[in-house]
């Protein structure tokens, strides 16, 4: 429940402490004294969007903080845990918002910076607001399906329909997605497996045209290359006068005779004879060479077919010969890919079949639990309408569950319909309720889903806007039964209302010579009969407004 408010510098509120107990509490006060500054407060700790004009006037930034007591709330103990946002061993939990006069506004949890979605959410776990606007939206489908999802507490059934449903709509787009491209590749796909189809007739290896290169220079020159290892040959060791073996050794022999008289000959010596060894070496080889340098007809007409039609190739696609194997296996894997593609197409028909059918299922269940919540909020509603001085009304929460209608939140359309005077046929509200009654609609259908809330605090600002008399001490006598059972925080103008409250709080405009704020305070004894009067009588309290005040605490 909320313990406390910390407010400083926000609007006119210069510094406000308020603390809070169990059970109803009213916050009364004149027309313009700030009555909702609670509220707006509370709201901007709940994640609001803040307005820099909410700053005090000469006060460089708001500050409001928010203290709730977390004992009976293990949801919010859960949440903050997940989020590593532990509770202290007072089990309270304190959100803080500031905004400066610049708009820079930031929210603090346990004071851990904290975005403004994670305030937001973990608001929704605190408390509940009911605005005094709350009846414009009760025309609105979406607005009449989520209360009557909160009536039915069946949050597990909600989050499994929108579970299914995100994972039908992830299948659908997938599926939409590889249809397209399926499409797009029809045309493609012809035109690659023509071109597949002839590079694997031809089936060039990797590396392959580089050694069909070496091999056709080779065989084109063969007769050239054979003279030239013969040439070679001859010079250095067949020919009959002075091929470079025979001039080597000569020289060896005649440096040699010289050693005796000059020593430094013989490094000379030792480098010819190992030349004398290396031509020895390349005459072998040269000789292998020639041997097997053979002129082949055949071979060079292979060679120099399958490299014209090896650069045909390269030219039709423009790229190097060298890499038509690459292409040849990016081609092949894009073939794959298509026919994986179409495949995929099919597995994801039968997938999108079941994933539709489990949502079907989900939405089923969730339209049965809907369809048995709505006949008791209807009655219920009814029921509390009837108190609130509307004898003749009827109320129901009618619903048509269709897969037309399907979505995120289920196959169902809600609709309240109401009918106010007897003989009159159930419509919807904007259609049959006048501005009071849509008021006191508003106010029992808020109520009666307040009492499955499952936030431990419930604020009401003025939701008792027309209503008046007899039916004002029913909204009283409602919102204290409501207070019994959970924290019920209410902003009236309603004496009726006020004096069924556990305990009730003034709101005042104070002004001084410079300045203007607003200051609240508890009430007790008998300054709550005085202010229950001025509420009953205005400024003027007389002793008969003092004794009806008496008389409605006494109620």
């Amino acid at each position: 429940m909320l313990v406390q408010m910390q407010v400083r510098h926000f609007a006119i509120v210069k510094d406000l402490h308020i603390e809070f107990t169990r059970g109803m509490t009213a916050i009364t006060g004149e027309t313009g004294a700030g009555k909702s500054i609670a509220l707006d407060a509370l709201s901007l700790c709940l994640g609001a969007r803040a307005d820099a004009s909410s700053v005090r006037p000469g006060a460089d930034k708001a500050e409001i903080s928010a203290v709730f007591e977390l004992a009976s709330n293990p949801a919010a103990q859960a949440w903050l845990s997940q989020h590593e946002l532990d509770i202290d061993d007072n089990q309270e939990c304190i959100l803080r918002r500031t905004l400066t006069k610049e708009g820079r506004s930031k929210a603090y949890i346990n004071g851990s910076p904290a975005p403004l979605t994670l305030m937001k959410s973990l608001g929704g776990l605190l408390i509940n607001i009911h605005g005094q606007h709350e009846h414009q939206q009760l025309s609105n489908s979406e607005h009449q399906r989520q209360l009557l999802d909160q009536y039915a507490s069946h949050a597990h059934l909600t989050e499994s329909v929108a579970e299914k449903w995100r994972e039908w709509r992830r299948i659908k787009r997938r599926k939409q997605e590889l249809t397209q491209q399926a499409d797009e590749l029809q045309a493609r796909q012809q035109l690659i497996s023509y071109q597949a189809k002839e590079l694997q007739e031809f089936n060039l290896q990797p590396g392959e045209f580089e050694t069909i290169e070496e091999d056709h220079q080779r065989q084109a020159n063969a007769s050239s290359l054979k003279d030239e290892a013969a040439f070679g040959i001859n010079c250095l060791y067949d020919g009959e006068h002075n091929n470079a073996y025979s001039l080597i050794q000569a020289v060896i022999e005649r440096l040699s005779q010289q050693v005796s008289v000059d020593s430094r000959l013989q490094p000379t010596i030792d480098m010819l004879a190992e030349a004398s060894v290396q031509v020895e070496e390349a005459v072998r080889e040269l000789r292998h060479y020639h041997a097997d340098m053979d002129i082949d007809a055949e071979a060079l007409k292979y060679l120099e077919s399958r490299m014209t039609e090896a650069l045909q190739l390269a030219k039709k696609h423009q790229i190097p010969a060298e890499q038509i194997p690459e292409l040849q296996a990016s081609l092949e894997s894009e073939l794959a890919s298509i026919e994986s593609c179409t495949e995929e197409v099919a597995q994801l028909d039968q997938q999108l079949n079941e994933s539709w059918q489990a949502y079907q299922k989900a939405a089923t269940l969730l339209s049965n639990s809907r369809a048995k919540a709505a006949r008791a909020l209807s009655k219920a509603i009814s029921s509390s309408m009837q108190q609130l001085n509307m004898t003749a009304a009827r109320f129901e929460a009618s619903m048509a569950s269709d897969d037309s209608h399907a979505s995120v939140d289920g196959s169902d359309q809600v609709q309240f319909v109401v009918s106010t005077n007897p003989g009159q046929p159930l419509q919807s509200l904007q259609k049959v309720a006048s501005g009071g009654e849509l008021s006191r609609i508003s106010l029992a259908i808020q109520v009666i889903t307040a009492n499955r809330a499952n936030t431990p605090t419930l604020m009401f600002d003025e939701v008792d806007v027309g209503v008046s008399g007899p039916t004002a001490a029913t909204v009283g006598r409602l919102l204290r039964e409501l207070g019994e059972r959970t924290q019920v925080i209410c902003v009236t103008h309603l004496p009726q209302v006020a004096a069924k409250a556990h305990q009730q709080m003034r709101v005042e405009k104070i002004h001084s010579k410079d300045s203007t704020h607003t200051k609240m305070t508890m009430v007790h004894g008998d300054d709550r009969v005085i202010e229950l009067a001025r509420l009953l009588g205005g400024d003027e309290i007389s002793d008969k407004a003092l004794a009806n005040a008496q008389d409605l605490l006494a109620s």
